[in-house]
C-alpha cells in the first residue's frame, strides 16, 4: 500500500483529457481540499469570535483525531473482528471525536482560561508552545515516522462527462464535501436556532452583560473550544483518508493554511470561514494543475530563437512547478487582503460565534 501524498492527489489525472475535463477535475479535488480547510477554519473563528485568542493548537487537535482514528482502524484491522469496511472507519471516528473534545477542553480549561485578562500576546505564545508540546506527545506516541492510513473503503470514481478520459469524482470525495457541508449547516443550526448558540453570540459581543443575564461564560467557551475540537477530528479522519497517511506534524501547515482561510473569509465570522476554506482549496488545486502551463517560459518562444530551440528540445522549461500550488494560494491571499484587509466578508461582531 503506497501512501499518497496532497501534491500527487491534486496534480493526479491533469495530463491528459480536454482542457474543461482538466478544469473540473481541478476543482473537485480543490472542493475536497476546501471542504476540509473549512471545518479547520471553523474551528479557528469560533474561538477568536468569542475570546478574540488565535488557538494555534488546533491544528494538532486535528493531527490527534486523525492518530487515534488510525490507532483504531488499524486494531480492528489487524483483530480480524469481520466488521465491513465503513464501520471500522466509523468506528476510528467516533473514537477520535471524544479524545480531541477532551483536548480542546484541557487546553480552555488549564491554558487558555487563566491567561483570559492577560496581555494579548501571553494566550498567543501559549498557543504556540502548546502547538509544539502536542506535536513532541504525538511523536512519543506515534513515533515520528509517516504511517499508512489503511485504505480499506474502496475507492470508487464516478465519471462527470462523457469523456473516458474525463474528470471524475470518487466515492471518498463524495463523503468529504457532502459530510463537511452537512456539519458546516448542522453548526449554523446550532449557532442561530438554540440557546447555546445565543449564549455564544452573547458572549462574542460582551462578555460581561452576557454574564449579568445569567449566561455561564466559561460554560460557553468551553463547549465553544469542544465543539470545534469535535470538527477537527473529524477533518483528520477525513484528510488521513484521503491522501492515506497521518504524521506528527501534519496538524502545522493544515492549521496554518486553515488560520489563512478564516483570515481569508473574515476572521470571527462563521460564513466567512466556510467560504474561504473552500476558495483556498480551489485556488490550491488550481495553481497545482495551472502553474506549471502559466509559467512554462515555451509561450515566449516566438520572442527569441535561442528560447524556440531550447524549446525545440524540452518543452517544458516551466519556472514554477506544482509544487509552488502553496505560494500560487498564498500569492491570492495576500492580494485579496491588501484590498479586503478585513477578509471577503468582513468581520461582523453581532454574528461572532
Amino acid at each position: 500500500m503506497r501512501a499518497e501524498g496532497p501534491q500527487s492527489r491534486l496534480t493526479r489525472e491533469t495530463t491528459s483529457g480536454a482542457p474543461l475535463d482538466i478544469f473540473l477535475q481541478q476543482l473537485i479535488n480543490g472542493l475536497t481540499l476546501g471542504s476540509v480547510y473549512a471545518m479547520v477554519a471553523l474551528g479557528y473563528t469560533m474561538v477568536y469570535g468569542i475570546i478574540q485568542l488565535i488557538n494555534f493548537a488546533h491544528g494538532e487537535v486535528v493531527m490527534i483525531g486523525a492518530m487515534v482514528a488510525y490507532s483504531v482502524i488499524v486494531a480492528l484491522v489487524g483483530g480480524n473482528t469481520g466488521l465491513p469496511p465503513l464501520a471500522i472507519v466509523l468506528a476510528g471516528l467516533l473514537a477520535a471525536i471524544p479524545v480531541c473534545m477532551a483536548v480542546g477542553y484541557t487546553l480552555e480549561r488549564v491554558a487558555y482560561r487563566p491567561l483570559r485578562r492577560a496581555p494579548r500576546l501571553a494566550p498567543l505564545i501559549t498557543a504556540i508552545g502548546l502547538s509544539i508540546i502536542l506535536q513532541h506527545l504525538a511523536l512519543i506516541v506515534w513515533s515520528r515516522n509517516p504511517l499508512p492510513y489503511p485504505q480499506i473503503v474502496a475507492t470508487v470514481p464516478y465519471h462527470i462527462t462523457s469523456s473516458p478520459n474525463g474528470a471524475t469524482i470518487t466515492n471518498v470525495q463524495i463523503a468529504i464535501i457532502g459530510g463537511s457541508f452537512a456539519l458546516m449547516g448542522l453548526l449554523l443550526l446550532l449557532v442561530y436556532r438554540t440557546r447555546l448558540g445565543i449564549a455564544m453570540r452573547a458572549t462574542a459581543q460582551n462578555q460581561e452583560v452576557a454574564g449579568l443575564m445569567g449566561i455561564d461564560i466559561n460554560r460557553v467557551i468551553s463547549l465553544t473550544f469542544v465543539i470545534g475540537a469535535a470538527l477537527g477530528a473529524v477533518a483528520g479522519v477525513m484528510v488521513g483518508s484521503y491522501y492515506g497517511i497521518a504524521h506528527y506534524q501534519m496538524g502545522f501547515i493544515l492549521g496554518l493554511k486553515a488560520f489563512s482561510a478564516a483570515v481569508l473569509g473574515g476572521i470571527g465570522n462563521l460564513a466567512g470561514a466556510m467560504l474561504g476554506g473552500l476558495l483556498l482549496g480551489i485556488i490550491e488545486a488550481l495553481g497545482a494543475g495551472y502553474v506549471g502551463d502559466l509559467t512554462n517560459l515555451c509561450n515566449l518562444a516566438s520572442w527569441s530563437d535561442a528560447l524556440a530551440k531550447r524549446c525545440a528540445e524540452d518543452s517544458n522549461l516551466t519556472l514554477f512547478g506544482s509544487n509552488y500550488q502553496d505560494v500560487f494560494a498564498f500569492i491570492v491571499l495576500i492580494a485579496v487582503l491588501v484590498f479586503r484587509p478585513s477578509g471577503l466578508l468582513g468581520e461582523r461582531v453581532s454574528d461572532r460565534a
